[in-house]
């Protein structure tokens, strides 16, 4: 993330005159343009022929183009009456073997309570697989039985980081609906299969929890980038991602950055890049063990895996714009999933 802008020296320029345009002190600006440039580029009192000087990011003319944070540079989450369409691109690679799945749903803020945010997110295009609109019956089962679970209601913690969900107790009251529609169009043991499936899923609050906590899309959208980034403008986290088919999931250690100038379309930029940060190895992952079977005082942290995250706002309090998430471990070989979600303006 850029933490300087250039300003180029003109004509009759003199260091006063800079640092008042940016409202700066001489002094200071002195100070900055010296600690980031070369040092035959450095002014020793005033300017001695120097082309171009470095300036804090934050000093600009145009205030509006500065981001508005809070207390200690921070991003708090609140979108009242928030209602998004998203376009969402989930690719999954494994060795040579890659899937693409793209759909569209809706975020609808429902309201703010205590510091938490309420959501509904609700399906409104087919799924389509690799281009191609889903026809295989597994995958059709599968999204045709989950469908049950839509319109969601889920909440977020105070970073807008998901949480639970919040209308659990009504999916057995749709299931009825759902199932006879399913069994108008479907028969034999593979819809009862999938029929069971679900049907253990809805049946206790945890399991709903820990079915929705697989959603890609959700856990992309409400990553938890609302964070306080101080005076540098980033802060480090620790987060988990279910990258694999694991009781605990993966942790990955993150650097977020935010840009405190907007881009020039006006959008709020966050950036978070690190590495997989766990004692358990690779074929503890294979085993889906979940923790390390050997246990040391000073464990070596596998790193085998990364993690990526970059996030465009409208407004500082406001749901992405876009997101892109990439998340990969290495197992027998590496497994990555990629998370692209753009908004789609309503014509």
């Amino acid at each position: 993330m850029q933490k300087y802008n250039i300003h180029t020296v003109h004509k009759d320029e003199t260091l006063k005159s800079i640092a008042t345009l940016y409202g700066l002190d001489k002094d200071a600006l002195k100070h900055f343009h010296n600690n980031h440039c070369t040092v035959k580029d450095m002014i020793l009192i005033n300017l001695n022929g120097q082309k171009e000087l470095f300036v804090p990011r934050t000093a600009v003319a145009d205030k509006n183009s500065l981001v508005k944070f809070g207390k200690g540079n921070s991003l708090t989450l609140q979108p009242e009456n928030a209602l998004r369409k998203y376009s969402v691109v989930i690719t999954i690679e494994k060795g040579e073997s890659k899937n693409e799945l793209k759909y569209e749903t809706s975020v609808r803020w429902l309201k703010t309570e205590k510091g938490h945010q309420f959501f509904e997110i609700d399906r409104t295009s087919n799924l389509y697989l690799n281009e191609e609109e889903v026809n295989e019956i597994a995958d059709l089962l599968a999204y045709r039985t989950s469908a049950v679970l839509f319109p969601l209601q889920i909440s977020t913690d105070e970073h807008g980081k998901f949480e639970t969900v919040e209308n659990a107790e009504i999916f057995p009251k749709r299931w009825t609906a759902v199932k006879e529609e399913l069994y108008k169009e479907f028969e034999g043991e593979t819809v009862d299969e999938y029929c069971e499936k679900i049907e253990k899923v809805i049946s206790e609050p945890e399991a709903i929890n820990l079915y929705i906590k697989n959603d890609y899309f959700i856990r992309a959208l409400f990553f938890g980038i609302y964070q306080s980034f101080g005076k540098e403008y980033k802060t480090e986290i620790t987060t988990t991602f279910p990258i694999v088919d694991n009781a605990i999931e993966p942790k990955y250690k993150l650097t977020l950055e935010t840009d405190p100038l907007k881009e020039e379309t006006g959008l709020i930029t966050i950036e978070g890049s690190g590495t997989l940060y766990e004692e358990r190895d690779i074929d503890d992952f294979i085993r889906k063990s979940p923790f390390s079977l050997i246990i040391e005082d000073n464990p070596v942290m596998n790193e085998e895996g990364t993690f990526r995250i970059i996030s465009y706002l409208k407004r500082e309090t406001s749901l992405p714009e876009s997101l892109y998430l990439e998340c990969s471990i290495m197992l027998q070989e590496e497994k990555k999933i990629s998370v692209s979600v753009s908004g789609i303006d309503e014509k």
